[in-house]
């Protein structure tokens, strides 16, 4: 669908509400289907001009999900579940988009969502027990509940380095990338960071580029996604059992289908260790997280594991000193988020493409003409950011939100979020965060978690309405307990000494340092939603 049909279907926008979900991508869509089924008038208020949360605006050359296209889809009807058909083995961008058009318009839900509507404000009213969610023009909407489905990984960081005004050339991000195709033919192109974003996105600008000089702070370990076309009998095979793949995606760590790990690495010699791995390896994509059970929790395993990533790459990459510093040093594998490419490595051998570490040399800034790091300038036509995300909290923070007492979520979390399974804070009634901190989010398939979520929330409302009660929010030690569970289970892991990371807020300036996503896996997480419903919502106060 255009972006043009999109405008002429834009829902118009009441003043009350029983809830205002904000944001349109995975969670937001799933938890409208799930309100409007259980009776509830609710409306997604989205920022963009069309669905898609992350996907509408991460339309950067290469970007595509590191989750196999027939996991990374919801089962919310099982016709769109057997009619859509997916082209690659990993989905782009425009493919994802498209899918969750055609999932918005097939459920009749176009007339609930609101496009080109920032959300700036919501404030909580203690008399009315009401929130009322304030937008870009000035609107006020009234609702009930108020969702906050605005993604971890959506809140774009871009940096300003001195003399940014004074570039001729085109600055661009990856997240918020123009939306007609933009051409590096003949241009001499930087780009700056070496994330997800950026390794998927070098490899297609290096085919066009005249010169393209890639500054890397951190050496990321990327694995190759073996990325093609979706065979038919594959397509047929996940499709007569949907339903079982569906489970055992719940079922599992990740929320998918991948071959799960046979056991820990500790008990194997190093013959048996090579062949996994290898395995892994060729299998492509996230595989490898999945080699070992104890792959992150064993430092001898993970460490004979990076070692073998690391010769693989001097395997690849022709110049040694290259090879060397596309290596990441003191990072276990995993510990930092694991990229999935195609040719990233391989890009490094053309002979017009070369890297350059910031580490110890940073950018002093950006002239008229290029950029100068250390005492060497960069003659220039365009900057690339692939900076990334002010990544878990910074999409929910970056809304002025209001609770009891007239506190902000700001300086709730001053210290770091605090939740009760990542779903709801003390001291906010009736506010709810979708696939969040503290829950498995990205350390998980996010389809899957979306579900949940909004599977979880739709029950919630649905008993609080037919209990007749018209507030609800987690106690204080309902959170407090949470955020130990949290702090405890990746104390358990390698994460707790890898700090370098945004899984601690390392990336983003003045962020405290804490450990966000939830490390104890989606069977485990779901066990959790499942026995808060059974212990008849244990933790929360209702009124």
């Amino acid at each position: 669908m255009s972006t043009e049909s999109i405008q002429q279907h834009d829902a118009p926008l009441d003043q009350h509400y029983d809830a205002v979900i904000v944001g349109a991508g995975f969670a937001g869509i799933s938890s409208l289907f799930h309100l409007r089924k259980i009776g509830l008038k609710a409306i997604i208020l989205e920022a963009s001009e069309g669905v898609g949360g992350t996907w509408f605006n991460n339309r950067y050359p290469g970007a595509r999900c590191d989750i196999e296209s027939l996991d990374y889809s919801l089962s919310l009807s099982e016709s769109i579940q057997q009619e859509w058909k997916w082209p690659e083995r990993y989905s782009d961008s425009r493919s994802i988009q498209n899918y969750l058009d055609y999932t918005v318009d097939e459920l009749e839900l176009r007339e609930n969502i609101r496009l080109r509507t920032t959300v700036t404000d919501a404030t909580y009213d203690e008399m009315k027990n009401r929130w009322t969610t304030t937008t870009g023009d000035g609107s006020n909407v009234g609702s009930k509940f108020l969702v906050l489905a605005t993604g971890v990984l959506s809140a774009a960081q871009m940096p300003e380095f001195p003399g940014h005004d004074l570039f001729t050339g085109r600055i661009l991000h990856t997240a918020s990338w123009p939306k007609d195709s933009v051409d590096f033919t003949n241009r001499r192109v930087a780009v700056i960071g070496t994330g997800s974003s950026a390794t998927q996105l070098i490899p297609l600008v290096a085919e066009q580029a005249s010169q393209l000089t890639v500054f890397q702070r951190t050496a990321n370990f990327v694995m190759p996604a073996r990325n093609g076309a979706l065979e038919a009998a594959t397509d047929q095979e996940w499709k007569s059992r949907y339903a079982e793949r569906r489970a055992k995606a719940r079922a599992s760590s990740n929320g998918h289908n991948q071959e799960p790990p046979h056991g820990p690495g500790k008990n194997l010699s190093s013959s048996e260790r090579d062949r996994e791995l290898e395995s892994r390896w060729e299998a492509g994509g996230l595989n490898m997280m999945r080699a070992f059970t104890d792959l992150l929790t064993d430092t001898e395993v993970n460490d004979y594991a990076s070692r073998f990533v690391a010769n693989k790459i001097r395997q690849t990459v022709q110049d040694p000193e290259t090879a060397e510093r596309l290596i990441p040093v003191d990072l276990p594998i995993g510990t930092k988020r694991l990229c999935s490419g195609t040719n990233y490595y391989e890009t490094f051998n053309r002979p017009n493409v070369s890297l350059i570490s910031v580490a110890k040399e940073p950018i002093k800034g950006i002239t008229e003409r290029g950029m100068t790091v250390g005492d060497t300038h960069y003659e220039l036509d365009d900057i690339i950011m692939a900076t990334g995300f002010d990544a878990m909290t910074g999409s929910f923070l970056r809304i002025k939100v209001v609770g009891r007492n007239g506190q902000t979520l700001q300086d709730h979390w001053e210290g770091g979020p605090r939740t009760n399974l990542g779903l709801m804070t003390d001291g906010f009634p009736n506010l709810f965060f979708l696939s969040g901190p503290q829950t498995p989010s990205v350390f998980s398939n996010m389809a899957t978690t979306s579900e949940m979520h909004a599977e979880w929330l739709a029950r919630f409302l649905k008993d609080l309405g037919i209990a007749n009660l018209s507030t609800i929010e987690p106690t204080q030690n309902s959170v407090d307990a949470w955020v130990d569970h949290v702090t405890e289970t990746a104390s358990k892991t390698l994460y707790a000494d890898s700090r370098n990371s945004w899984f601690w807020g390392a990336n983003t300036p003045g962020k405290p340092r804490v450990f966000m996503p939830y490390t104890g896996g989606v069977e485990n997480y779901n066990s959790f939603l499942s026995n808060s419903v059974n212990d008849n919502y244990s933790g929360f106060v209702r009124a």
